[in-house]
């Protein structure tokens, strides 16, 4: 017969107020043996009250808490918030029982290819549920579930727990499902509860050395073997310190596991001592260094946010520098970022144009079974031509050229 869980203190978990919106604050307090006292509070009783009041007692349920009183006020959250708030407060009330609620489960995307489009990154705070419900509507090719900066050193437990509870229950649409987690080793706590939830990527914070990378993927994979996912899960290390750039090649190439080598510039500023500045030019080393490396490894370079959200132009300059250096993208931190962010990324047409151009003498070349390309008068290296092959199948990934003909 399973135990109970011993509710020993009062907690809470999750927010409330009239700024508050799509979340829920939950207190659980002892209870006197007089059973599961329940009491609720909502924005939308009149609608989903009796839908609140039955959800929390199947979780309570499922948590083995049979004496205690829960307060619940509802500011008009989802399930799987409410789910998550009132399995953070129980689990802080009381001794660790490993216990987890599980949501109902859901069909998931097909596994990211390693070479996907990451032209924009979405951040979102992994602790603020309004930010998740429609961050897929704004078209980021992924979004980051972030357990690192964005979330308060007392509320790390909570989102980690909040972060799960979304990739099981949120759509993103075509979004690629990334989760920031925390510098090790507090983010192996963040992978005992994300990755069995089958995140697209993992995001490894002010990655030094290989090694670190190498201390993640064992976790990962040992995580993976207990709960028999099969699933493909990426790693994408971070940057952000002058040891991390200077060992940049190493930790690219440590994993088979790597899709992606990026870079976090306010941290690395930071270690540098300078200030960073819209040109870059304190940075251009690193990012160099960043792009020269993730080439080299065989993976993707992806650079760092642009950090004024009302400097579009400015976002435009920077992305458009970035994809001359080699980078394939970059992170954002605002939806309002996105679009100017897949324009600077973009080919123009006169480069699609020219590449297409390449493209069409190099397969009349191959029909006639002929080794050298000639564009006229000009004889095409095969770097160019492979080259302009990636640049067309891009623009075609992006509707900014025409599908091949079967």
């Amino acid at each position: 017969m399973a135990t109970t869980t011993n509710v020993r203190k009062a907690a809470e978990a999750g927010r409330w107020g009239k700024d508050v919106r799509s979340d829920a604050h939950v207190l659980i307090e002892p209870g006197a043996a007089r059973g599961l006292e329940l009491v609720v509070e909502s924005r939308v009783e009149a609608i989903y009250g009796e839908a609140i009041r039955t959800q929390a007692r199947q979780v309570l349920q499922s948590l083995r808490v049979e004496d205690a009183r829960v307060t619940l006020h509802d500011e008009g959250a989802l399930p799987f918030v409410l789910a998550a708030r009132i399995e953070a407060a129980v689990r802080r009330s009381g001794p660790e029982t490993g216990r987890r609620y599980q949501l109902p489960s859901r069909t998931l995307p097909a596994s990211s290819a390693r070479d996907r489009l990451r032209r924009s990154r979405l951040y979102l705070p992994g602790n603020e549920p309004k930010y998740f419900i429609n961050a897929g509507l704004h078209a980021p090719d992924a979004i980051i579930l972030d357990l690192e900066d964005s979330v308060h050193p007392a509320e790390k437990d909570a989102a980690r727990v909040l972060v799960r509870n979304a990739l099981r229950a949120v759509d993103f649409a075509r979004a690629e499902r990334m989760v920031r987690i925390n510098p090790l080793p507090l983010g192996l706590a963040d992978l005992e509860e994300v990755v069995p939830e089958a995140p697209d990527v993992i995001l490894i914070p002010k990655v030094e050395h290989a090694e670190q990378v190498l201390e993640v993927e064992r976790h990962l994979r040992e995580i993976q073997q207990r709960v028999a996912q099969e699933r493909v899960l990426w790693l994408m290390p971070i940057l952000e310190s002058a040891l991390g750039i200077e060992n940049a090649f190493a930790i690219a190439s440590a994993s088979q596991r790597l899709c992606a080598l990026t870079i976090g510039l306010e941290d690395y500023t930071t270690d540098l001592g300078v200030a960073r500045s819209a040109e870059g030019t304190e940075s251009l080393f690193a990012r160099q260094r960043i792009a020269n490396a993730a080439r080299a490894a065989g993976v993707q370079a992806i650079d760092s946010v642009f950090s004024d959200v009302a400097d579009m132009e400015g976002l435009r300059t920077w992305g458009r520098a970035s994809r001359a250096l080699g980078f394939e993208g970059m992170g954002c931190i605002h939806p309002l970022q996105i679009s100017v962010i897949h324009e600077a990324f973009a080919p123009t047409p006169a480069e699609i144009e020219k590449a297409q151009r390449i493209v069409a003498a190099f397969e009349e070349a191959q029909a006639k079974g002929l080794a050298v390309v000639a564009l006229g008068s000009k004889m095409i290296d095969p770097p160019v031509v492979q080259r302009a092959l990636k640049l067309v199948e891009r623009a075609r990934q992006t509707g900014l050229a025409p599908e091949r003909k079967p």
